[in-house]
């Protein structure tokens, strides 16, 4: 019986030893397969602040397309150094909204629509956009309120824009402010203007890097275009599971940014 016993521990010990081998190396592919989806394909992220209102709210998930615009060192992880400026490098079009690293740290991401591209010039004369000279068309849409959680409630306007080639989205005005009015901004030569559609209420690329804004934005530190809003939600929290059902916005799963 001892002899038995001794023997059927001794077999066991092996097919032990080769199912936990199984199971990691089924963590290690799911892992790398993750990994490839993340840098060449696809990344997730949530939307923190009001930069990008009306179109995007605060506590939506998006999903952002690494390929639209080829890879950099920025499409990986930590932004190692492997290379420098972009392989597989296409052209992003104005009016995309787009996901990038923050030149003057190249650690933070940011989401804005980009306005101007390599050689425009770009300017905001009461409020209104110009490109090259020329205004962009306006359609001044419903008022609304935007309520402050600090008692400041504002008035806000929905502004339609139409860029020359018929690609049109909404801004949303809320005040006058000092970005109303700019100096004109020759965007140089392999770098991108980024502004949010809630324009008195963006540090963007009207704003410069001394100054705690976005600046030019290298097209190296483009990191993929927000293509999809798949799940959203308003001050959800991660403690109170309950929160995840009511304080979904369905109708918002599923919508494609425009």
């Amino acid at each position: 019986m001892t002899q038995h016993v001794q023997t059927a521990e001794a077999t066991a010990k092996p097919g032990a030893v080769k199912e936990t081998i199984e199971i990691v190396k089924t963590i290690v592919y799911a892992l790398a397969i993750a990994l490839v989806i993340r840098v060449l394909l696809f990344q997730p992220f949530t939307i923190p602040s009001a930069s990008m209102e009306p179109n995007l709210l605060v506590g939506d998930y998006i999903i952002v397309s690494k390929y639209s615009y080829g890879y950099s060192k920025h499409s990986v992880p930590f932004s190692p150094p492997v290379f420098e400026g972009r392989i597989f490098e296409r052209t992003p079009e104005r009016g995309d909204v787009i996901v990038f690293k923050l030149p003057s740290d190249g650690k933070k991401d940011y989401i804005k629509r980009l306005i101007g591209l390599p050689g425009d010039r770009i300017r905001m004369r009461d409020g209104a956009l110009y490109i090259n000279g020329q205004p962009v068309k306006r359609d001044v849409g419903s008022l609304g309120v935007d309520e402050s959680p600090f008692g400041q409630d504002r008035v806000v306007k929905q502004v339609g824009e139409t860029f020359p080639g018929g690609r049109s989205f909404i801004t949303q005005d809320s005040a006058e402010t000092d970005m109303d009015n700019t100096q004109e901004y020759v965007v140089p030569a392999g770098h991108y203007f980024f502004m949010g559609d809630n324009r008195d209420n963006s540090l963007d690329s009207r704003v410069g890097q001394d100054a705690g804004g976005v600046g030019f934005v290298p097209a190296e530190n483009l990191q993929g275009k927000a293509q999809v809003i798949l799940l959203s939600w308003d001050q959800a929290s991660l403690f109170q599971p309950w929160t995840w059902f009511t304080r979904a916005r369905p109708d918002r799963f599923f919508k494609l940014v425009k």
